[in-house]
């Protein structure tokens, strides 16, 4: 019961419910993508999931049509990260976010073009959106690996052990190493994906089936729901 009035709080939020759309996107494109490569009737379930997975995909795509104003007001908060202490953290972050608010409006020129409301090519413009995404992601792994090297150099501090409340702030330390750690391999899955999504001749650009999109998709999402789940739930871009 206390499950399934989580799950209601959650969908009751914005960002609960593209979590969730996320999820099962991914989870559909996963079990499609194996299924499609089986027998006659599988394959025709696996086709169906995909493209289900492909609606909600669209769905989300729609949803993030208003998101430029809850992302510039994020940026705008952080501005130049003059609350940062560390330089290089501050300077990853200040351009993931002007690559994340570029990326909205790329991927909204390139929703217009496939919808016929403006007569351009499409494909440039997803190929933009997609590579600001990666960008993004790129920057937040760089964050994540920095975040985690500054924390564990504290723990390693000599001085910490004369502190009275050595043992929380222990405690403390080692959950923030925690939750950049599953953000790190959230972004990694997601950058995989990105990078899939990319021009053909780019790394692995092209070359993931779909069940393999749908993995690392997931891996991602579960993690971001888990994280949306505890306390150390922050800001996040999932594309």
């Amino acid at each position: 019961m206390a499950a399934l009035s989580g799950l209601v709080s959650s969908l009751e939020s914005y960002r609960g419910r593209d979590r969730l759309i996320r999820t099962l996107s991914y989870g559909c494109q996963l079990i499609g993508g194996l299924l499609a490569e089986q027998s006659s009737v599988k394959s025709e379930v696996g086709k169906r999931l995909l493209v289900i997975s492909a609606q909600l995909s669209h769905c989300r795509t729609i949803l993030r049509l208003f998101d430029d104003l809850a992302m510039f007001a994020y940026s705008k908060q952080y501005g130049l990260g003059a609350k940062e202490e560390d330089a290089i953290i501050r300077c990853l972050s200040v351009i993931s976010n002007l690559a994340d608010q570029l990326y909205y409006p790329c991927e909204h020129v390139a929703w217009a073009a496939d919808a016929k409301i403006i007569h351009i090519n499409s494909t440039r413009w997803w190929i933009l959106s997609t590579a600001l995404w990666g960008l993004s992601l790129l920057l937040g792994i760089g964050r994540s690996l920095k975040i985690i090297l500054n924390l564990r150099r504290k723990l390693r501090n000599p001085e910490r052990s004369a502190n009275k409340s050595f043992r929380r702030e222990t405690k403390m330390i080692e959950t923030q190493v925690k939750s950049e750690i599953l953000t790190l391999l959230s972004n990694l899955a997601d950058l995989a994906n990105a990078i899939h999504w990319l021009p053909p001749g780019f790394l692995w650009a092209g070359r993931f089936p779909f069940w393999l999109v749908g993995l690392m998709g997931s891996v991602s999402s579960l993690i971001s729901m888990y994280q949306a789940s505890g306390p150390h739930s922050e800001k996040s871009d999932d594309s």
